[in-house]
């Protein structure tokens, strides 16, 4: 249903993505907007502001040859909403909502306002379950949770992207293979080739029958991007607590999305914080990555796997550094990794998954994993002091145990983290008890006997 036009007002100004206009006392703050030219177009915004003397206005659409005179503005007297409906698996939208694909217009079942569902904070569950992604690297040592925010820190030119489809691809829930589990994948300032790369790949794999892509492009506007991972969300949303589903969201690139808030910020004129950023980042990032979770009462649950670029690949930047508070560890991908051809390059040191120890072990993936996990972090955290070492003083000046561990380190990243193709859980769990056979039973101190034996063959006594 088309919501009820409240009121008409003239625009007084117009600066890049910001319309102005006077104070009006029928509007309010984050209400939907319809904005229509000379040439009877029409065009979606809401309000961005409200002082006592004007209102600003994000237009959502390209304001270029937008006059002052004889533009319109109409106020819808509620919220930004997103028309949903069972059929949006499949489909493809733009950075707003609207199907892109050629296809007929989704039927809609129910509109939700695309800033969330108000959850009240008890009645969040603690997330559990085990999320296969196909990544050896995350599955055995950052597994990621069903109900987690996990984000992926990556560097500009590093290959996130083609690890972003493949995990959209090939993610599963072992454990509850008869469940409903869905994708939705928000692409924000994506460049024209990436976009198709991603909707190509996505539909020759099979994986767009079950999930929902939204593509935010470039050349759209800088506030249409602020909207877009919250568009994408609703609809994970309503596919998790009112479908019932087991829902996947993927967020590339949140660096996109924080430059074009930078951008609007500056343009209204707020006083910039660090790196030119406004001050409610944080605040304004987490009103996106909370909306994942689990809620008591109800079948679906949202998970979420954000992807942005380090500037400079600098984890310190307000960017990662703000994230990492919000979210619950990170992936990193290292770039020295890329450039030895190892792919994923997933920098397994600096890479953390919080919830990790509340979704694995058990019956959830295995009960040895978690023994393994650390046992592997172990050797290698030592395999790169030992790198260090050789660095300084050759491998000529190293023991024959440094010398061990060396290759240790390049076994593991060409043997457990490098992979041609998706893993499963088993073959990932194979790979890690394999590398540890090459290190002697008595530097294995974090398995017990029995692991030892059952999984190296070594006999008890760690000889």
């Amino acid at each position: 249903m088309k919501p009820r036009l409240l009121a008409e007002h003239a625009a007084t100004g117009l600066e890049g993505p910001l319309l102005f206009l006077e104070r009006t006392p029928e509007a309010g703050l984050g209400d939907a907007v319809e904005v229509t030219g000379p040439d009877g177009r029409a065009r979606l915004g809401r309000v961005a502001a409200a002082d006592r003397e004007r209102l600003t206005i994000e237009v959502l659409e390209s304001t270029a040859g937008l006059p002052l005179e004889g533009t319109v503005v109409r106020f819808h007297g509620e919220p930004l909403a997103f028309a949903l409906g069972p059929g949006i698996l499949g489909r493809v939208f733009d950075g707003v909502g609207r199907v892109i694909d050629g296809g007929p217009p989704v039927a809609a079942h129910r509109r939700m306002p695309i800033d969330g569902l108000p959850f009240n904070p008890v009645s969040r569950e603690p997330p559990r379950d085990f999320i296969e992604t196909g990544i050896t690297a995350i599955d055995l040592l950052n597994s990621l949770v069903r109900g987690q925010k996990l984000p992926v820190f990556s560097g500009g030119g590093l290959p996130h992207d083609r690890l972003a489809v493949e995990i959209a691809s090939h993610a599963r829930l072992p454990r509850r293979a008869g469940e409903d589990f869905a994708i939705v994948f928000a692409g924000i300032g994506l460049a024209h080739d990436s976009a198709e790369y991603f909707r190509s790949s996505l539909e020759r794999g099979g994986a767009l029958e079950r999930t929902a892509l939204f593509l935010n492009l470039a050349s759209d506007s800088s506030t249409q991007r602020l909207l877009t991972p919250r568009f994408a969300l609703t609809a994970a949303e309503y596919l998790a607590f009112v479908e019932g589903k087991h829902v996947l969201v993927i967020l590339t690139d949140m660096t996109n999305y924080c430059e074009a808030l930078r951008e609007v910020s500056s343009s209204k004129g707020e006083i910039p914080s660090r790196k030119g950023f406004p001050g409610y980042l944080y605040s304004d990032l987490a009103t996106i990555f909370e909306r994942a979770g689990c809620l008591k009462g109800a079948k679906g649950t949202l998970t979420q796997l954000s992807i942005l670029t380090m500037p400079s690949d600098d984890i310190t930047h307000p960017i990662p550094d703000l994230t990492g508070y919000i979210t619950e560890g990170q992936v990193v991908l290292a770039r020295d990794l890329d450039r030895r051809g190892v792919y994923p390059p997933v920098n397994v040191l600096p890479s953390l998954s919080r919830l990790m120890k509340d979704g694995t072990g058990g019956d959830y993936t295995h009960p040895d994993h978690p023994a393994l996990a650390s046992q592997l972090y172990a050797a290698y955290a030592r395999a790169a002091q030992t790198r260090v070492l050789a660095s300084v003083v050759g491998e000529e000046g190293l023991s024959e145990a440094d010398r061990r561990y060396l290759a240790f380190g390049e076994a593991f990243e060409q043997r457990l983290i490098r992979q041609e193709g998706p893993r499963t859980f088993a073959e990932s769990l194979a790979v890690g008890w394999r590398l540890l056979q090459d290190l002697p039973a008595a530097d294995l101190t974090r398995l017990t006997d029995r692991q030892l034996q059952e999984h190296l063959g070594a006999a008890p006594g760690r000889p």
